[in-house]
């Protein structure tokens, strides 16, 4: 924003010293002589009593700030008090103004063919140019007094402003250039920039928006109405506009590849509350399950201990005086003692357990959980489908080939999580068709990685490919066949 604003200011200043490398040695010696004799005579009472004095002294002043700033590099502001006494004293006896009161409230307010406007202006910007940014501010506000339907001097008064990090005269300059007609794209993205940082983002929005209705081609200001989206958390906005960039430009890649990384975080995002939902949607019924299994389970033991508490008992009867016999009895019956405790603490499970599902709303989770994984699955798949429209566009574009193997890669680690879950009996069902699919995802993710590196040699793609590499020499020693779908 910033560098924008600098090259137009530039221009201003540039122009500005070209003029006072032209100006007349002869010229501004004059002028410091001419200076001298009016500040001498302001402090004389009688020549100060005089509205035409002051004219004149207004009128010295102009000149210089225009001619010959190095004779006084503030002399606007002087010319501009000289002015104001005019129409202090040039009063008739009626009480209505002199001729010369007329001529200095002409020139106060900017009327045509004056030239203290741009007497503030250049003194303005020379002030800029040597760096003292708070008198820059100064000349170009008081230009924007006398001609309050001016662009320049609010365009270059909003510059200093932000400068100096005086944002709210930023803003208000700002403001003021865009109401008066200013077209520079620039000056709206740095408007929009300032309520951003304030987080005040539907005045960003409807900034950008005036800077479109000026420039209805600007593409960074497009853009930027889509980070201002995202940022305020408007992500179905964002998408909105930047589906309907990408259709206005349908060879603008970038703008395509943007859309696949907004799907891409939706998808993510999308993931994350299927798994929290499932969770939930699990923690009531499956524990109260979970819980009465475990219990079920300890019953069993039981039963079982107790028939060898019979079984050993009755062998003791025969040999009395066995002493593996009586510790086998003894290690039996701890046991059972173990799971009778367990089986009291697991009743308590259960009952607790029941309870907690008792509260869930099921049917209102069980339909969040479906409309999750709906969102689920059609950001994936509009992802994907952008990453591919883009390397449609550009084959060797980096951002799409990388973003695409990792969208593979994170796929694989799900899937593998579901694999990692599994007990024996279910892994023994189908763990190696589901192993297979996990190592075929991983697969598909390698030829993106790989082209990725050729695009661009970033290290990022290359510590990716590696690991992926090291996953799948994993699958091979293990005899798993890659099932690429």
């Amino acid at each position: 924003m910033k560098k924008l604003f600098f090259v137009s200011a530039l221009s201003l200043f540039g122009c500005a010293a070209m003029a006072q490398d032209a100006v007349n040695k002869a010229l501004v010696d004059g002028f410091r002589k001419d200076k001298e004799k009016s500040d001498k005579d302001a402090s004389d009472p009688k020549a100060s009593a005089k509205a035409s004095f002051w004219l004149e002294r207004a009128k010295l002043y102009e000149n210089i700030a225009l001619q010959g700033s190095e004779v006084d590099s503030s002399a606007a502001k002087t010319a501009l008090e000289a002015y104001k006494k005019v129409v202090e004293l040039d009063v008739t006896k009626k009480g209505e103004p002199g001729k010369s009161s007329k001529e200095a409230t002409n020139v106060i307010n900017g009327g045509e063919g004056t030239q203290l406007f741009n007497a503030f202006v250049k003194q303005g910007a020379e002030k800029y140019q040597a760096k003292n940014l708070s008198g820059a501010l100064e000349m170009f506000q008081a230009a924007q007094e006398i001609n309050k339907k001016d662009t320049l001097a609010s365009l270059y008064g909003g510059i200093a402003a932000q400068q100096l990090d005086k944002k709210d005269i930023a803003k208000s300059s700002f403001e003021k250039y865009a109401a008066n007609g200013g077209k520079d794209p620039s000056v709206f993205y740095g408007l929009a920039q300032l309520y951003r940082s304030e987080n005040n983002f539907d005045k960003a929005i409807e900034t950008l928006n005036n800077g479109l209705k000026q420039s209805p081609g600007n593409k960074d200001l497009k853009a930027e109405v889509v980070n201002i989206l995202l940022a305020s958390g408007k992500e179905d906005q964002a998408i909105q506009e930047l589906e309907a960039l990408a259709a206005a430009d349908p060879k603008n890649t970038q703008n395509v590849v943007n859309l696949a990384i907004l799907y891409d975080n939706m998808y993510r995002t999308a993931t994350d509350k299927v798994k929290q939902l499932n969770a939930k949607v699990g923690s009531g019924n499956n524990a109260a399950s979970t819980a009465e299994k475990n219990l079920a389970s300890e019953k069993d033991k039981i039963a079982v201990y107790d028939g060898e508490v019979k079984r050993i008992g009755a062998l003791i009867k025969k040999q009395p005086k066995n002493a593996d016999l009586k510790r086998q009895l003894a290690d039996v019956t701890a046991k059972k003692k173990e799971s009778t405790e367990a089986i009291a603490k697991l009743e308590g499970e259960v009952k607790a357990a029941q309870e907690a599902a008792k509260g869930q709303d099921v049917a209102a989770l069980q339909k969040e959980l479906a409309d999750a994984k709906a969102k689920q699955k059609e950001a994936s798949e509009k992802a994907v489908a952008n990453y591919k429209k883009a390397l449609e566009i550009d084959a060797t574009n980096y951002d799409a080939l990388y973003n695409l193997g990792v969208f593979y890669f994170n796929e694989a680690v799900q899937l593998k999580g579901e694999v990692d879950n599994m007990n024996m009996t279910e892994y023994q069902q189908r763990g190696k068709e589901v192993e297979g699919r996990v190592c075929g995802k991983f697969k598909k993710a390698k030829p993106y990685f790989e082209k990725a590196i050729q695009a661009k040699d970033e290290a990022e793609a290359k510590d990716n490919l590696t690991n992926l590499n090291g996953v799948l020499e994993q699958f091979a020693a293990k005899g798993v066949a890659c099932i690429e779908e």
